[in-house]
């Protein structure tokens, strides 16, 4: 192979490793509706501080005393860190208070707007792409 199609080879590679996460990644009205806002109150389960966005997931109780898993959308860790969020403020066993918009496919997953953790009444803004709330 010559020496100019290995270089044409490599650099489309690297082209394709730097635009894969700008492909995978997911605009907030594709997945979530601003007009369907909940509130959710639960015990957190399980955090997941990663890139693009930071999930975490509560149980709540239905209307008839079953537990239900919902799963809640952030923002990426680097923005909730200039909010005042670390990897470690929302512990697994909170009660937290969620607000925000649910998914439009139904699924039990939200775009977290704003979370309050009840033991403090500490309320952090949480959206990845809504207005954010005033902390208070």
């Amino acid at each position: 192979m010559k020496r100019t199609s290995i270089v044409a080879v490599l650099t489309l590679g690297l082209l394709l490793m730097a635009i894969a996460p700008a492909i995978a990644h997911h605009s907030f009205s594709a997945e979530f509706d601003s007009k369907k806002q909940v509130e959710k109150r639960g015990y957190v389960t399980k955090v997941e501080w990663t890139n693009p966005h930071v999930w975490f997931y509560i149980s709540v109780m239905d209307e008839n005393g079953r537990a239900q898993k919902w799963g809640f959308e952030m923002g990426p860790p680097h923005g909730l860190q200039g909010q005042g969020w670390t990897s470690t403020t929302m512990k697994i066993g909170d009660e937290v208070i969620v607000n925000g918009s649910l998914a439009k496919d139904g699924s039990n997953r939200v775009n977290a707007r704003s979370v309050v953790l009840a033991k403090t009444g500490k309320r952090f803004g949480a959206a990845s792409s809504e207005a954010q709330p005033d902390q208070q």
